[in-house]
């Protein structure tokens, strides 16, 4: 995550994304190939890039250090007053503070899981012009797990979903989905079935990225040229475009899609 940027996020917004990975330089190689990407240096060391379309920042890409004990994957952060405070309130909880909080650059950054395991990080401080659903960033974040309504609850706890107070996110239960929206943006969706399984026995309960794109077929190609693979086929039709999910060769997975509203 950048370390300092021009504007502050409201608390319990999604303020950005970050791929955790083995290999920087092949990692940036791929996007780059996939996405057409191009990186800067993100100020927090050679270990960290900033993703650029149309000039725009759109997603972070670090190294993943030794002591960090968690997977290869995209992860969204949420934007906290307090770092610290946030982190007390998620262990209360039962779930897990794998990283920090911890001083980066002018703000304080946490890495934790929730108590169904999945990875989401929270920040402290200023951030990047950047939005979910605006122009090449991500278009909307997808929470996979496997009981939607108990991690509503959860995140609405710990991040102050649903608060009432000024800038807080809404939350709705719609079909066994809960939605998230800022403002009349919806960020992020919860979805998940029974209690005691995950909705893909493939996938673990995990944060879930979804990058807009033109074309699907072009984009797909691509990732398989460059080593990556396209799950479970290429492309899906689905009513509100087409979408295919991609494998990054270190194991990062995410969603393309053709269209903006992608819930």
């Amino acid at each position: 995550m950048s370390a300092t940027g021009p504007t502050a996020a409201a608390r319990g917004v999604p303020c950005w994304v970050t791929l955790m990975t083995h290999d920087l330089p092949a990692a940036q190689d791929f996007y780059a190939a996939v996405l057409g990407w191009r990186f800067r240096p993100g100020g927090l060391g050679v270990e960290f890039s900033i993703a650029l379309a149309d000039r725009q920042p759109v997603a972070g890409i670090g190294a993943l250090l030794p002591s960090w004990q968690v997977a290869v994957a995209w992860m969204p952060y949420f934007a906290v007053d307090s770092a610290d405070e946030t982190a007390a309130r998620i262990l209360e909880r039962g779930a897990t503070v794998a990283v920090g909080p911890l001083a980066v650059g002018d703000g304080r950054a946490a890495i934790a899981a929730d108590r169904d395991g999945a990875v989401f990080g929270l920040w402290q401080g200023q951030t990047l012009s950047w939005a979910v659903g605006n122009g090449s960033a991500p278009s909307c974040l997808e929470l996979r797990t496997r009981d939607a309504f108990d991690a509503a609850i959860f995140y609405a706890e710990v991040l102050g979903w649903a608060s009432k107070e000024p800038g807080s996110c809404d939350v709705t239960y719609e079909h066994d989905e809960v939605m998230v929206r800022d403002g009349d943006q919806t960020v992020a969706a919860l979805r998940g079935g029974g209690v005691e399984a995950a909705p893909d026995p493939h996938i673990r309960p995990r944060w879930h990225v979804y990058f807009p794109v033109e074309d699907i077929e072009k984009v797909t190609a691509a990732a398989v040229a460059a080593g990556g693979t396209v799950t479970p086929v290429t492309p899906t039709t689905v009513s509100t475009g087409c979408q295919a999910v991609i494998r990054d060769p270190d194991g990062g997975l995410f969603t393309v899609s053709t269209s903006p509203d992608v819930l």
